[in-house]
């Protein structure tokens, strides 16, 4: 029930406008009236040659309200001018007077952002405004230079570039899947301690692999026609959602039921997913918390990201939670690792750490990072870092489970707890 509601979450995404390269809309006297001026999207061009387009639906009406598009480079303290300052204020102005318009950006020595925004007559008066005009109906293409100084490129500068990491990544996990497959299966299908772990991360990967797939079929498309596939970028961040509650119901299950099962001495067949009442409501308790967040995040922040900035509320929320939980697993995990005296036990507890906080403190170590990064480079610090350091996560507990599976599946079943480390009376016999 919980994976259909985030199922439904993010199908709506895809009703969502396009906040983007291309974006079609309605403009609005009474919304333009209300903010001080409707705002449309924001864009960073760079370069020479940048380029905006704008087609109308309605052109003797937009005429008729004295419609205008203004462009800003800078929307910081806007609230304190008055409604005629912030009209003054734009950097460009075209006028809404033809069915189709090209305006060429000034050249750019660096990536800027630019924001767009719609005003008429209607946008600065006092008195009421009778609905006698009706709406105009608009499409905004947006353009930056492609690599022969053409302006054809839909991407804007802060998503230059992860078209083909995503393409990278594919071949990737192709490459890897080609190697690692067989052995993965062999060992899924023998069974054994490690089995349920192994298939979690599986299926965690496989998840992982998918919204990396769904997310360059999307920008595929948006290279085209500036659009995109919002639906495969809505599937991809719910494929990236529930990766990310399967990861953590695993880690906090696994540590949680350690835990108890040391408290209960039971050293039968140790390090294996010892799930009870207990354990798994506290792993519950933390995937229904991160899956509200996730859901909150995603109705706040409408554009196809899998990993935000965290501006709203939710992602600051969000980040904390994975701060918090970091901060669980290495109390945890530091108790087990001191009651230790198995030197081997101890390395696979501080590997499996290393594994648990590069997933989790990726996220937030990152997006504080990011701070010294131009505006238009922290989008994709942030995904790319996140993306590979949550890969190399599932690879380290991959090797880890891998390696130790047959191992402690043999210890378990010997009176000798670790046969590697022998005492010094059976060394003297070999």
């Amino acid at each position: 029930m919980f994976h259909l509601v985030i199922a439904l979450t993010s199908l709506l995404q895809c009703l969502c406008l396009a906040t983007g390269k291309t974006v079609s809309g309605v403009f609005k006297s009474d919304a333009a009236r209300e903010h001080t001026g409707q705002y449309i999207t924001k864009f960073f061009y760079h370069g020479a040659n940048g380029l905006m387009v704008y087609r109308l639906e309605n052109v003797p009406v937009a005429v008729q309200k004295e419609a205008r598009l203004l462009l800003f480079q800078e929307m910081e303290g806007f609230d304190n001018l008055s409604c005629l300052d912030r009209v003054s204020a734009a950097q460009l102005s075209v006028s809404l007077s033809t069915v189709e318009h090209n305006l060429t950006i000034p050249p750019q020595s660096y990536p800027q952002a630019w924001h767009i925004m719609y005003t008429d007559r209607y946008t600065c008066q006092e008195e009421d405004v009778d609905g006698a005009l009706g709406d105009v109906g608009f499409q905004i293409t947006l353009l930056n230079p492609d690599s022969a100084g053409n302006p054809l490129d839909h991407f804007s500068a802060e998503e230059a570039g992860l078209h083909t990491f995503y393409f990278l990544l594919i071949l990737a996990y192709f490459v890897a899947s080609c190697i690692y497959v067989q052995p993965l299966w062999q060992a899924l299908n023998k069974g054994g301690p490690m089995h349920t772990v192994l298939k979690v991360l599986s299926t965690a990967l496989v998840l992982q692999g998918m919204s990396v797939l769904f997310n360059y079929i999307h920008m595929a498309r948006y290279a085209r026609d500036g659009v995109g596939a919002p639906l495969m970028g809505s599937l991809a961040e719910f494929c990236d959602m529930v990766a990310q509650m399967q990861m953590l119901y695993m880690l906090l299950s696994l540590c949680m039921g350690w835990t108890l099962s040391r408290s209960r001495k039971s050293q039968v067949k140790p390090l294996q997913w010892d799930s009870s009442p207990t354990s798994t409501a506290l792993a519950m308790g933390g995937v229904f918390t991160q899956g509200a967040l996730l859901i909150w995040e995603q109705f706040e922040d409408t554009e196809h990201h899998s990993y935000h900035a965290q501006g709203s509320m939710a992602g600051v929320l969000l980040m904390a939670l994975r701060v918090v939980l970091a901060l669980l697993l290495a109390s945890v995990l530091y108790q087990i690792v001191s009651a230790e005296r198995s030197a081997l036990k101890r390395d696979f507890y501080l590997s499996f750490a290393k594994g648990c906080f590069l997933w989790f403190l990726c996220h937030p170590v990152l997006v504080l990072i990011s701070g010294i990064f131009n505006e238009h480079q922290i989008e994709k610090v942030i995904t790319i870092g996140v993306i590979l350091c949550q890969s190399i996560s599932v690879v380290i507990l991959y090797r880890l489970f891998l390696s130790r599976s047959l191992y402690w599946e043999v210890s378990s079943l010997s009176s000798v707890t670790l046969p590697l480390t022998m005492s010094r009376g059976s060394r003297a016999r070999f």
